[in-house]
């Protein structure tokens, strides 16, 4: 036996069944699981003719949304993110997505606009993505997207409507699979409410 093999025993001693010693772990792997963040308008309707231009700018993450983990809330009021359950998107990425295709099949608007296009917008929203997490204590999961309208049409750039919309839907089940579905749930009916909102303005 060489030196070398003599000055690693120690080491190897130390190390214990399996290695755990060693840092290393007897835990099978566990791989992480990416659900989209998608929701569709029951209804496609086509852009209204001669109708107004809409900017839709980029919606802000809330304080606890720039992960992309599943979100829950705790009995004690905290949010919990998962490590292993994840949105394919970061939140408001996936959140604005749904918002611009949902206003985009309503037959509100002649257009739907991102900022920089060429087209010039009559209206501007901007928001944020303020919750978007399950509530297995409650049975309930909830999102909430706070929005501003602005009119671009003046010097004035005068605020049309700024509201906070906050929708539940029922947990059927337990687990990601559930929570996702309920969560997506209660994303789809605050758009629904986003859109009869902007029918008023």
């Amino acid at each position: 036996m060489n030196r070398r093999s003599l000055l690693l025993l120690p080491l190897l001693a130390g190390c214990g069944p399996m290695l755990a010693g060693c840092g290393l772990s007897e835990r099978p792997y566990a791989e992480r699981r990416q659900w989209p963040l998608t929701v569709t308008r029951p209804a496609t309707l086509p852009p209204r003719a001669n109708g107004r231009i809409l900017e839709l700018r980029t919606l802000r993450a809330g304080p606890t949304l720039e992960s992309r983990g599943l979100q829950t809330l705790q009995p004690d009021g905290s949010i919990r993110t998962g490590f292993y359950e994840e949105w394919a998107v970061p939140p408001a990425q996936g959140a604005e997505e749904c918002l611009r295709r949902w206003l985009a099949d309503s037959g509100l608007f002649a257009g739907i606009t991102a900022p920089g296009s060429r087209a010039t917008p009559d209206l501007s929203l901007e928001g944020e993505l303020v919750a978007l997490n399950a509530n297995p204590a409650a049975k309930t999961a909830t999102a909430t997207l706070a929005i501003t309208v602005i009119s671009t049409k003046s010097d004035q750039n005068r605020i049309l409507l700024q509201r906070s919309f906050t929708e539940t839907a029922a947990l059927r089940g337990d687990g990601p699979p559930a929570e996702v579905q309920a969560t997506l749930a209660a994303l789809t009916i605050v758009l629904a409410r986003i859109e009869a909102a902007l029918r008023g303005v």
